[in-house]
């Protein structure tokens, strides 16, 4: 038997990013999703996304601080980078967080 993976890619630091107007640390190198577990690790777990592109219910819009463009993204794929703003998110991934964002 082997040991089970840890869900996130290695990290030695936690980034500070804008989750919806909140201020959130969440491990640098990984994917925005995989963070969003990391902050809500029941409720993302059992929320209704394939991670690989092909359901579209990771959909968020961000961008990378004041005056930089916004774009649309899956977070399934998406990076998550020191100053990332996430400005919108999907119905699912809000349904996911809602007992998290009344903290």
């Amino acid at each position: 038997m082997t040991t089970p993976s840890s869900l996130l890619r290695p990290f030695s630091k936690l980034l500070t990013i804008e989750l919806l107007g909140r201020k959130v640390e969440v491990p640098e190198n990984n994917p925005l999703l995989r963070c969003l577990q990391y902050l809500a690790p029941e409720p993302i777990s059992y929320g209704r996304f394939c991670w690989n592109e092909d359901c579209q219910y990771c959909r968020v819009t961000y961008d990378m601080g004041e005056g930089t463009q916004e774009r649309a993204a899956l977070s399934c794929k998406l990076l998550v980078a020191e100053g990332m703003r996430i400005k919108e998110v999907s119905q699912e991934i809000r349904f996911c967080l809602r007992d998290w964002n009344k903290n």
